[in-house]
């Protein structure tokens, strides 16, 4: 059996199949979990580092009290930072350069060390925001494969809350997955197996599982849409922050974020909130009062709906392409805290009639949807994001990048896409290629720091993200030509191919040669 991990911003939630009832059930894990009135367990993702390999994580840190923002071994909102070259800082720890995806190794250790200790289930299923660049899930990849898990397997978070929702009949549905740090869309199809010929999983390792899982049937889900960006709770509590420190002159802090964190929840459920700190110490007081209408107002300011608004058109026109309009959905999905808003709700409402909405299991519906893929669970899905090459553009004087596998290309690809290369001075020892994941400026976000807190801004027109995938030493070199190349003709074959763990691989050939110089490697991975 297996168990889902959904690493979340503000929270993550660990959930098991149950063997005896059949259904996915959420974790409690002594310690890390928080549990609130009705709400499900939930670890949250906090960190406090009292020395290089010895951490407290999730409820512990909040226990002891070391959730205090201006301490430099306390980290939160880490899972945004991983992945992300951040502009403007970097953390340290003890005079050494401490990165976010160390800190993030710590925490998913640490909890996954716990749920192994109290379980046999060997295989994991992990979920990942849609919009995750490539760096990002093979950072989540390797490390669970270093913890000896038999099989990993990972799912787009929103097309994981749509498998959550238990809606096991035919149908379409659209999830809002609004968290503390992303927001994201997807349009799924549920349908039975004999309408919808299986494509492959996301990803999986491990050959026995596999051919279990292949002789098991009972649903295809088929992703027909999916748009996301960094956005998410964590950027509403700054922007409150902000709205405080301008009227008030409050400085910005731990404590002014707290309590406006606090009236951020509370006006969830009334219609205006007020919170207070006073320190007996130094005499400090604070009052913050807040109305639900100046709270959408301060929402509105910051261009909040808009960017609504933008990601429900661009999966909407996914799914047109695919012959789904909108009246076609059967029921629209509300996951996340952020999700809880009022002025969300209220925005989705005017988009879709109120009885297709459902929102009842916000915090449990991706970690237990997740399981889905241990059920047997077929999933056909595209490519997000596409992969081009760097070319030096002369007319501007600077390097673009030129597409070779677009966005939106189901995997795996029943052909490679084949390009060629030539020397470009004479007696050329090798020939280098940088490949990179190609983002678009309209859904993209830059992740910084300013003043000392993790932020985003919304990148404008013209500003595509890329990652390089293979950009360091030893791994550009793709051919070692031998004889020399010289210009003016074409000396390799190169074939990509994008395989049904979502993996871009590339075959290299010398055309001069006949020789094969690199067959089907995946291009992370180039030593």
């Amino acid at each position: 059996m297996a168990i889902a991990v959904d690493f979340g911003t503000s929270n993550t939630a660990v959930a098991r199949w149950n063997p005896v009832s059949q259904q996915p059930e959420t974790l409690s894990l002594p310690g890390l979990s928080q549990i609130l009135g009705n709400d499900p367990p939930l670890v949250p993702s906090l960190v406090y580092v009292q020395r290089p390999g010895e951490v407290w994580v999730g409820q512990q840190v909040r226990e002891r009290g070391l959730d205090i923002g201006t301490d430099p071994r306390f980290f939160c909102n880490v899972k945004r930072g991983i992945g992300t070259p951040l502009q403007g800082f970097l953390p340290e720890l003890d005079g050494q350069p401490l990165s976010f995806e160390q800190v993030g190794q710590w925490f998913l250790q640490a909890v996954l060390d716990q749920v192994k200790a109290t379980t046999d289930d060997n295989s994991l299923v992990l979920t990942v925001p849609v919009d995750s660049f490539e760096a990002y899930r093979l950072w989540l990849g390797n490390l669970a494969e270093s913890l000896q898990f038999s099989q990993v397997r990972m799912i787009d978070e929103p097309t994981a809350a749509a498998l959550g929702y238990g809606l096991t009949d035919e149908r379409t549905l659209l999830v809002l997955d609004f968290g503390g740090g992303t927001l994201d869309w997807s349009l799924v199809q549920l349908a039975a197996p004999a309408q919808q010929r299986p494509t492959g999983f996301i990803l999986k390792w491990g050959r026995k599982a596999m051919a279990e899982n292949t002789a098991q049937r009972p649903q295809v889900a088929r992703v027909l849409g999916k748009a996301g960006e960094n956005l998410g709770g964590a950027d509403i509590d700054h922007w409150l922050v902000d709205y405080f420190q301008q009227q008030q002159g409050l400085a910005a802090g731990p404590v002014v974020q707290r309590l406006a964190e606090r009236l951020k929840i509370q006006l969830s459920q009334t219609t205006a909130a007020t919170e207070a700190y006073f320190n007996d110490e130094t005499l400090e007081t604070y009052e913050l009062t807040l109305s639900r209408e100046q709270f959408e107002q301060i929402l509105d300011q910051q261009q909040f709906f808009d960017r609504l608004e933008a990601g429900l058109a661009q999966v909407l026109q996914q799914g047109r392409r695919q012959g789904v309009a909108p009246e076609d959905i059967d029921a629209v999905l509300l996951v996340g805290g952020t999700a809880q808003i009022p002025a969300v709700q209220r925005w989705v409402q005017a988009q879709f009639p109120s009885e297709k909405i459902k929102g009842d299991r916000p915090f449990e519906a991706v970690v237990q949807g997740a399981l889905q893929l241990e059920q047997g669970l077929e999933l056909q899905d595209f490519l997000y994001h596409s992969y081009g090459i760097r070319y030096w553009d002369r007319r501007n004087n600077c390097h673009g990048w030129h597409p070779i596998i677009n966005q939106g290309q189901p995997y795996p690809m029943p052909q490679p896409v084949e390009i060629t290369l030539g020397a470009s001075v004479d007696k050329q020892p090798s020939i280098e290629l940088i490949v990179g994941e190609l983002g678009e400026a309209s859904t993209q976000t830059e992740v910084y720091f300013e003043g000392g807190r993790l932020v985003t801004r919304q990148l404008g027109e013209g500003g595509r993200t890329v990652k390089p995938l293979n950009d360091r030493d030893g791994a550009r070199t793709i051919a070692q030509l031998n004889p020399p190349g010289f210009p003016g003709t074409d000396r390799v074959r190169v074939l990509f191919q994008v395989d049904r763990d979502r993996q871009l691989r590339i075959t290299v050939e010398d055309i001069l040669t006949g020789e094969t110089l690199l067959t089907n490697q995946v291009v992370v991975k180039l030593s």
